[in-house]
């Protein structure tokens, strides 16, 4: 069984363990049973077209045989015909297997081959002129096939019998049921062993790929799965599994960042409540616990705000954070927090762009999206804060821009990583932890709209960020997750 991996104090993977079998290889319980299957499938086959084989050998002879024995009645039929007396004895036909008998109404033999003294059948079902059936003949060991035929003659009707030995069919049948009773097995273990090899040799490549995966652990995961290159499924599962060794290397990598970076950002606000703390314990009776509580409240504020934006990260990972749906009013957000802002007294800020824009969304979270991309402007703004809003199309458009330093061109992407923050913004004072656009770019995504640093502002930097105008349940990206 699996273990997880552990951790070392700065949020790495140190030890992996690895995944102990706890039986053979299943590319060898799959090829078994693919042999198997092929081997029961095959018999099943072989043996059923052996038995219609037989089968047929058997109707097939028999058939030939009935056609001689309607000959050779048709033949005994005309001349009785043409002499209109029954003959004395019966010519014989040229096969010893044949046997011919001639009875009358009351079951007397009147003529017969030589050994066939006792009569065959006395009589036929009413309206019955002819019949061809399997009988024991008296006087014969081996079954007959015999015709019986009524025919008109000088003393009347008479019974024409006319037979032939079936020794020869059965012999013929069973020298081909033996054949295929020792060819059948024969040909299906054969069969067997063809596919015991095939499939172990189409096995080996996976076998291969699943011993390469198991010998990556938490420390290599750069390590990569050989691909054949053959463009089949083989090779279709080997890019597979690289593809998720590249998803889970990023993950891990998010993982130890986001350990690390958020170790950082905890241990700061805590360095400075120590401090504080020790400091004003060193001064003695010259200590100011109003000055004290304001400054540790300051830093547990901060330390709040920090641990909701990571709570708020690790449910939206988890898929735990749901969205509520409920028609709003976007306008009303923005000059909610234009207000806040006014009431900060720290910028001048210009919401006259604002117009109406109804969409369907969770409140709250569409608010703290708002709020993290005014705060952000208004830590960076130099002077004024813009806030516009506008319907276009089947889209809400916000751009929220400041009068401060630009977005370096290829910053515009890395600031909504997690932790990002630009040199220029790292101070402890003006900048947070770097998980306001990273938030941000989260909500408005799951809202089934997109979040971005406007390339052509050229005064300062704008975000837009585009919601759409549609309910909330035709976007499954804003689907609840």
């Amino acid at each position: 069984m699996a273990r997880a991996p552990e951790w070392d104090e700065r949020g790495a993977i140190a030890t992996t363990h690895a995944v102990t079998d706890a039986g053979p290889p299943r590319a060898r319980g799959i090829r078994s049973r693919i042999t198997a299957i092929a081997a029961v499938a095959v018999a099943g086959v072989l043996i059923g077209a052996a038995v219609l084989l037989v089968t047929a050998q058997r109707r097939q002879l028999t058939g030939a045989i009935d056609a001689t024995l309607t000959q050779r009645a048709d033949d005994l039929t005309a001349l009785i015909a043409a002499t209109r007396t029954l003959p004395v004895s019966l010519p014989a036909s040229g096969d010893d297997s044949t046997v011919a008998q001639i009875v009358s109404a009351d079951g007397t033999v009147l003529a017969a081959s030589r050994g066939l003294n006792e009569p065959v059948m006395r009589d036929l079902p009413d309206e019955t002129v002819q019949s061809i059936r399997t009988l024991p003949v008296p006087g014969f060991d081996d079954p007959f096939r015999l015709l019986t035929r009524r025919v008109n003659s000088d003393v009347g009707a008479v019974l024409l019998h006319v037979g032939a030995n079936l020794d020869d069919v059965r012999e013929a049948t069973a020298s081909l049921a033996f054949a295929l009773a020792v060819g059948v097995p024969i040909t299906t273990v054969t069969l067997a062993a063809v596919v015991w090899w095939l499939v172990g040799r189409t096995l080996q490549p996976v076998e291969a790929i699943r011993s390469e995966v198991s010998a990556i652990s938490g420390r290599d995961l750069h390590r990569r799965v050989t691909r054949p290159e053959t463009g089949d499924e083989i090779d279709l599962l080997a890019r597979t599994m690289n593809q998720m060794l590249d998803r889970l290397e990023d993950a891990v990598q998010r993982q130890q960042r986001l350990v690390a970076d958020a170790s950082h950002e905890l241990r700061t606000p805590l360095t400075r409540i120590r401090a504080e703390v020790e400091v004003e314990l060193a001064r003695g009776e010259h200590r100011d616990p109003a000055a004290l509580l304001r400054s540790v409240l300051d830093e547990a504020a901060a330390l709040q705000r920090l641990v909701d934006d990571l709570l708020h990260l690790a449910r939206s990972d988890a898929g735990a954070s749901r969205l509520r749906r409920q028609p709003l009013d976007l306008d009303d957000i923005v000059l909610r927090e234009a207000r806040r802002m006014r009431e900060n007294g720290r910028v001048a800020v210009d919401s006259s762009g604002v117009s109406a824009a109804s969409i369907a969304g969770d409140p709250e979270q569409l608010g703290r999206a708002v709020r993290n991309l005014t705060a952000n402007a208004e830590r960076h703004a130099a002077t004024r804060v813009s806030l516009k809003l506008a319907e276009d199309g089947d889209r809400a458009r916000l751009v929220v821009s400041n009068d401060g330093p630009p977005i370096p061109a290829d910053q515009q992407e890395r600031i909504f990583e997690r932790f990002t923050r630009l040199d220029d913004a790292r101070v402890r004072d003006t900048g947070g932890a770097g998980l306001g656009l990273s938030i941000t770019r989260d909500i408005v995504m799951r809202h089934g709209g997109s979040v971005r640093v406007d390339p052509d502002g050229v005064d300062g930097a704008a975000f837009v960020v585009e919601l759409p105008l549609e309910p909330l349940s035709q976007f499954p990206q804003a689907a609840t997750v």
